[in-house]
This record gives C-alpha cells, sequence and structure tokens, in this order.
C-alpha cells in the first residue's frame, strides 16, 4: 500500500501500477526524505522526474508545494498518477508530461519552467547510460537556489559534473543524493 505520510492529503491511499518496472518510494524513504526538505516545499515549485505512481509529488503538494511537475513516459504509470491526483483532488497544482525525461525538461525549457525543487528516481538502469542532471543544467530548469535529490541503488557508479554534491544520505540498499548549483 502507498499512502501519504503528512499535510493535506495525509492517509490517503495511492494506487500501485501493476507492474515490476516500477518501484514506489517506500514509505520510510519516503518520510526519511520529506524530514529532510520539508521546510523547502510549502509555495515552491517541484519537479517529480520518473514519477512512477506520482506518490513523491504528490506528498509535496500535500505539504504545501504551490506547483508539482510529474515526468513519466510508460503510459501505465501516467494513467495511475492521473488517478491518485483526482483521488486527492490535487489536478489543479499539478501538470501530467507523458513524455521521455530528456524531452520533456526540453520543453520545460522552452516553456521558461524553473523549478525549487527536482527529485529524480530514474531506472536503476538508465544512469548506467545516461545522467539526467546533465540535461537538467543544459537546459537551466533548477532556480538558484533550488535543490535536487537523485535516488539510486547503492551498487550504481554515479559521479556528476554539473551540479555541486551537498549530502549523500544512504538507508540499506538506496542512496539519495542532495545537489544544488
Amino acid at each position: 500500500m502507498i499512502r501519504v505520510i503528512s499535510g493535506l492529503y495525509k492517509g490517503k491511499k495511492l494506487k500501485r501500477v501493476p507492474s515490476i518496472n516500477v518501484r514506489p518510494l517506500p514509505d520510510k524513504l519516503k518520510g526519511s526524505l520529506f524530514s529532510i526538505i520539508h521546510s523547502d516545499i510549502p509555495d515552491k515549485d517541484f519537479l517529480d522526474g520518473f514519477a512512477g505512481t506520482g506518490s513523491v509529488g504528490i506528498e509535496a503538494l500535500s505539504r504545501g508545494a504551490r506547483l508539482v511537475v510529474f515526468i513519466e513516459e510508460f503510459y501505465p504509470a501516467v494513467k495511475i498518477i492521473r488517478h491518485n491526483l483526482d483521488k486527492c483532488q490535487a489536478e489543479d497544482k499539478a501538470i501530467v508530461i507523458p513524455k521521455e525525461f530528456n524531452r520533456a525538461v526540453i520543453n520545460l525549457a522552452k516553456d521558461e519552467l524553473k523549478f525549487d525543487l527536482i527529485f529524480l528516481d530514474p531506472p536503476y538502469r538508465l544512469l548506467d547510460e545516461r545522467n539526467p542532471l546533465k540535461v537538467i543544467f543544459k537546459r537551466s530548469i533548477l532556480k538558484e537556489n533550488g535543490l535536487i535529490i537523485l535516488r539510486y541503488h547503492f551498487k550504481t557508479k554515479f559521479e556528476t559534473r554539473y551540479f555541486k554534491l551537498e549530502r549523500k544520505v544512504r538507508m540499506g540498499d538506496d542512496v539519495k543524493e542532495f545537489y544544488t548549483l
């Protein structure tokens, strides 16, 4: 079961994507993430990249984010995100972009959208093939005092030269890295 942990939609149960390709952030990890960033969320613009079920972005909305943009290319997950937003009656504060991540970021840059917080939870294999932080840097969609949070498996070898690593947190097999400009 996926649920909203805190805020306006606290306790709402969210639907899962019926696929092994989508791995929602467990409540314990989501709780630890939001305990770190909770004061950065109210009235801010949040990007949930590789959104899956949308649970992280919906948690941000529940805690007072002004706008959340969800990027997800897997169509069954897009349907679930829209369902979960409807269940929370949060569609008016959300944009769902059903595209591949890089193409979606290019479009966001063309529309001159920038974000205070960007959460990325890409498929584990993706970080071996490409760096999603590169397109964020190249297209300048992170606001000046913004923060990027990247989740990945601890065995993944990942380094970036595009942003400054501020913090690294490991819980079990999970690593979360926090980057600034």
